[in-house]
């Protein structure tokens, strides 16, 4: 223990601050800039290594990031921050919702600027975060542990000498409590591991309660494995974001710390100041019953709270998701195999309990998203080569035109034209009379592009908004702005912003600032939208989470008066092993959006498809060793879309799957072992 008055380096001893496993900390002054720091000192030397690393992170300049100022031979000198741990707050109980949010979102803006260096914490906790008295966050001893993937892997005893003991695996409890499971085991860790103990920060926050602080560390460190939170405990808002920090498998994760502001702006309730929003009816049309809510939009009425009804059970709905309002926002139609085994299209009055199906609707599959008629007396929908129109007042379907690839949504204006989506090309116009479709956009062979999808006109019946997919480049999607008046290669192809599937338009019911619309990682988002000016305008606001999406499109519709339909996506499943009497044996991995799965013949290994949390469109295959579990390996990296339904050989030394997207399917033979570019195509 230093005595107040003794010198360090150049550093003046006042007093002491706390005292950890690895050191002391004290209050200190730096004669030299006449200010007061904070000083920690370690039992031990630090390598060069570590001084390397603490002076690149010293180089971080970040309001919510507690500055390091100096490195000696064995201490650390920082800005002295007065004012509480999160953690001495926490001991007070549940943090009010608001001031929790606004603490995480600052606690959020450190971790991002961080690892936009590649710095990884790996000790975020409640006692590593300060509250100032202006109510600043500063988080702390940030990124000493790992600088970039060069540093020691996760369990080395070489960490930063400024963490505490419990930061290494099993000493004491301390941090082993916010450990990311991929941590606990002793495995090299990236960003996610962050994300993780972030949601465990947060979920404390707003619980007042330790999510897997056990009564020792092995027990904690089980529990960090095996135990699943109380979702019951933190408000209802919060579930679908604390879900995404803590999923146990880092691949199913949040990818991206950069991400949760933009979430975290779900959860608040609808500020006095964004009046446009307010909620008025949810419904379910999932088999399963999943809720499926609608919100108007650009309302200036107090928000209300949603109402729900169901879609009967006897009625299988499209996989797709595929809902559609009618222009009016007063009708649902959805695809649906009804009792008799037919697929056609129903339809509900949303103020109404019954649902009627469509008379002529009858199709042999589900096909891609329909859409109504400006004046909402005719659907129009892909019948499997065909693009048809079928009546609500009962008549036979009409065929409007023949489709070459599956139409990938489409819109209807005023004035008859119709356009659609394309799969395989550029979008194509007909008129609402018909005869041959004629294209629109062309693809563009520099971006890779694979088509051009889910079109939505807007006001002015001439522009509209749409999809540019490139399968091979996903770096260059993004959403467009077309005209009728513009020749296919002449379209303007400046990028408003990234691909996001599911992109539809909702247009103001006056003034010229509509919404588009589309989901984020499961997060309905509405960006404002000057449909004058074409451009982007304003901040985006989130709507709704743990929105369902398929491939490009999503779950959710709006109509022309501002009423707005979403309906959530399938819940994650683990994959488990069962016994011959259906007894659960072992869990083999842990909940996830798996779309198919097998195992070889001799039961020792088994092949699943598990899509990509970043683009819904995309799965890929991994490998399991059953016998060992929860280490699954990549099989495929399947640039063009998804591969799925895979089908082991009797010898187990090959697997045969589908490969592609809608429209572009193929059968690919791969050997297990081999490269991963290396496969061979089927005739199908």
């Amino acid at each position: 223990m230093l005595a107040a008055g003794s010198r360090l380096g150049p550093y003046e001893i006042v007093a002491p601050l706390g005292t950890g496993g690895m050191g002391e900390v004290y209050r200190a002054r730096d004669p030299r800039l006449r200010r007061d720091v904070a000083i920690k000192v370690s039992a031990e030397q630090f390598t060069d290594r570590f001084e390397r690393e603490a002076r690149a992170i010293a180089a971080l300049n970040h309001p919510h990031i507690c500055t390091l100022h100096d490195v000696g031979p064995n201490y650390l000198v920082m800005e002295l921050i007065e004012g509480p741990t999160l953690a001495e707050r926490m001991r007070q109980g549940p943090v009010p919702l608001e001031e929790a949010l606004r603490i995480a979102k600052q606690i959020a803006d450190a971790l991002d600027a961080a690892h936009t260096r590649g710095i990884v914490h790996r000790d975020l906790k409640p006692a590593n975060v300060k509250l100032t008295s202006d109510d600043v966050v500063k988080v702390l001893d940030f990124g000493l542990a790992k600088h970039d993937e060069s540093g020691p892997a996760d369990g080395d005893p070489d960490l930063s000498p400024t963490m505490n003991p419990a930061t290494r695996v099993g000493m004491i409890l301390g941090t082993a409590a916010y450990m990311a499971p991929e941590q606990a085991r002793g495995r090299t860790v990236d960003k996610r591991a962050d994300i993780w103990a972030f949601g465990v920060v947060l979920y404390e926050l707003v619980s007042g309660r330790r999510l897997f602080q056990r009564d020792t560390a092995s027990d904690t460190i089980a529990s960090v494995l095996t135990f699943e939170p109380e979702w019951d405990a933190v408000p209802g808002r919060l579930r679908p974001l604390l879900r995404r920090c803590l999923a146990k498998d880092p691949r199913q994760r949040l990818r991206d710390i950069g991400d949760l502001p933009l979430l975290l702006d779900a959860a608040p309730p609808i500020p006095p100041r964004r009046p446009w929003l307010a909620w008025t009816v949810a419904a379910a049309a999932l088999v399963a019953l999943a809720v499926v809510g609608a919100v108007h939009l650009r309302e200036r009425t107090p928000a209300a709270q949603p109402i729900k009804f169901q879609i009967p059970t006897t009625i299988a709905l499209s996989p797709s998701g595929n809902i559609g309002l009618s222009p009016d926002g007063r009708q649902l139609a959805f695809l649906g195999n009804g009792p008799d085994g037919v697929i056609r299209m129903w339809v509900r009055d949303i103020d109404s309990v019954d649902i009627r199906p469509l008379a002529g609707s009858e199709t042999a599959s589900y096909g891609p998203p329909f859409f109504w008629s400006p004046d909402g007396r005719y659907i129009a929908y892909d019948a499997g080569g065909q693009l048809k129109r079928v009546s609500l007042a009962g008549e036979l379907a009409q065929t409007v035109c023949p489709l070459t690839a599956a139409a990938i949504g489409g819109s209807w204006n005023k004035r008859g034209d119709i356009i659609l989506g394309n799969v395989l090309g550029g979008l194509l116009r007909v008129s609402e009379r018909g005869g041959a479709p004629a294209p629109v956009t062309t693809l563009d062979a520099s971006r890779k592009e694979a088509g051009h999808l889910l079109p939505t006109f807007l006001p002015d019946g001439t522009h509209f908004i749409y999809l540019r997919v490139s399968r091979a480049s996903p770096e260059m999607s993004g959403v467009f702005v077309g005209s009728l008046d513009a020749k296919p290669e002449a379209q303007d192809m400046r990028r408003l912003m990234p691909y996001e599937p599911g992109l539809a338009y909702a247009p103001p019911r006056s003034g010229h600032i509509g919404h588009l619309l589309f989901v984020h990682e499961g997060t309905l988002i509405a960006q404002p939208f000057d449909d004058r000016r074409l451009q982007l305008t304003g901040d985006p606001m989130a709507l709704a989470q743990s929105v369902g999406v398929y491939l490009d499109t999503a779950f959710f519709s709006t109509s022309q008066n501002g009423t707005l339909v979403y309906r959530s996506g399938d819940p994650s499943f683990p994959i488990t092993w069962r016994d011959r009497r259906g007894n659960v044996a072992a869990q083999v991995m842990d909940a996830g959006q798996y779309s198919s799965a097998s195992m070889s013949a001799d039961g020792a290994r088994g092949v699943v498809s598990i899509t990509s949390p970043r683009n819904r469109a995309n799965a890929d295959l991994w490998l399991i060793d059953l016998a060992e579990g929860r280490n699954p390996s990549r099989f495929t990296f399947d640039p063009d879309g998804r591969a799925d339904f895979p089908i082991w050989s009797p010898d187990g030394r090959q697997i045969v799957y589908r490969s592609g997207g809608a429209g572009r399917l193929q059968l690919r033979l791969k050997r297990v072992g081999s490269s991963p570019t290396e496969f061979d195509t089927l005739r199908w």
